[in-house]
C-alpha cells in the first residue's frame, strides 16, 4: 500500500526491539496520529511521548539514537522498510505502510534500534585513515591540490560513517572479516592528500591484509544506498589499481612503478 488517505488518520509501525545485547529480538506494533511532513524520528518521538502499543498496552519507550537531525552525524541509521537509511531524512509520506523499522544487524545491537558502530572506527585505524603531521609548529601553507583532485576529494570527504553501506553489502557478515565498502573512499581520500600521499604505500599495504580489499564482491549495493552519493564503486576500482601497483613495488622492492 502506497501513501493513501489512510495516513491522514494513523501511522502503523512495526518495530523490531531488543532489551539488551543478549536478549532475543521481538516485534511490537504501534499506531500513532498522522501529521504531515513527519520523518521517522518524529514518529519515534511520538511513541516516546506516549509509549502505548497498538493493542493499547503500556510499554517501554523505543530506544534509538539521534543528534544532528540533518543527515550529518550518521547515528540514526536503521533499516526502514527493508532499506538501510537515515531516520532523520526518511519521510513517512514516502513510505508504504505498515512502516517496518529494524536495527542494522551488521552491527551489535545495544538495545532496540541502538547499534554499536565501533568496528567502523577500528577499520579506519587499521588502514591509517588520517593525515600525519610533523609537530605542532606553523610551517606555512602546504602544497596546493589540483582542482579536479580537490573536487574528487570533497565528494569522498562527505562520508559520515553512518554504516548503511555495510548493512547493504552482502560481503559484510559474520563469515569473514571484510571491513566494508566505506573504507575504499577513505583510503583513496587520504592517498589523494599531498601530505597523506607520503604514507600511501603503507596505507595500501594495510588494506591488502585480512579483511581488506579482497573481500569486496563488487555487488554495488553500497553505492545505491549511500545517503551522500559518494562514488564508492569508482573508489573501489581506483584503490584496486593502486593495490596492483603497490604489489609490484613490494615484489621488486622498487618505487619506480
Amino acid at each position: 500500500m502506497t501513501a493513501t488517505k489512510e495516513k491522514t488518520e494513523t501511522i502503523h509501525l512495526i518495530i523490531e526491539r531488543q532489551n539488551d545485547p543478549d536478549s532475543p529480538a521481538y516485534k511490537e506494533e504501534f499506531a500513532i496520529p498522522y501529521r504531515s511532513n513527519m520523518n521517522v524520528i518524529s514518529a519515534l518521538m511520538s511513541i516516546r511521548e506516549n509509549p502505548v502499543n497498538k493493542n493499547g498496552e503500556e510499554t517501554t519507550p523505543v530506544q534509538w539514537e539521534m543528534s544532528c537531525l540533518e543527515e550529518v552525524c550518521g547515528i540514526c541509521s536503521m533499516v526502514i522498510n527493508d532499506v538501510p537509511r537515515q531516520a532523520c531524512s526518511t519521510l513517512i509520506d514516502e513510505l508504504e505502510q505498515p512502516v517496518r523499522i529494524q536495527p542494522m544487524r551488521t552491527f551489535p545491537v545495544v538495545r532496540d534500534l541502538i547499534i554499536d558502530r565501533d568496528s567502523m572506527f577500528e577499520s579506519l585505524k587499521q588502514v591509517k585513515a588520517w593525515i600525519p603531521i610533523d609537530g605542532t609548529y606553523d610551517i606555512g601553507p602546504g602544497p596546493r591540490m589540483n582542482e579536479n583532485k580537490r573536487v574528487m576529494a570533497y565528494e569522498l570527504s562527505k562520508c559520515f560513517t553512518c554504516g548503511v553501506c555495510l548493512e547493504a553489502c552482502p560481503n559484510v557478515n559474520d563469515k569473514n572479516d571484510f571491513m566494508g565498502p566505506f573504507v575504499f573512499p577513505q583510503v583513496r581520500l587520504k592517498n589523494a592528500h599531498p601530505t597523506g600521499e607520503m604514507n600511501k604505500g603503507e596505507r595500501i599495504e594495510s588494506f591488502m591484509d585480512d579483511g581488506g580489499l579482497q573481500g569486496c564482491g563488487n555487488s554495488q549495493n553500497c553505492v545505491q544506498v549511500c545517503p551522500k552519493g559518494i562514488p564508492i564503486t569508482t573508489s573501489i576500482a581506483a584503490v584496486n589499481r593502486e593495490a596492483t601497483l603497490q604489489s609490484f613495488k613490494s615484489f621488486f622492492g622498487s618505487d619506480r612503478y
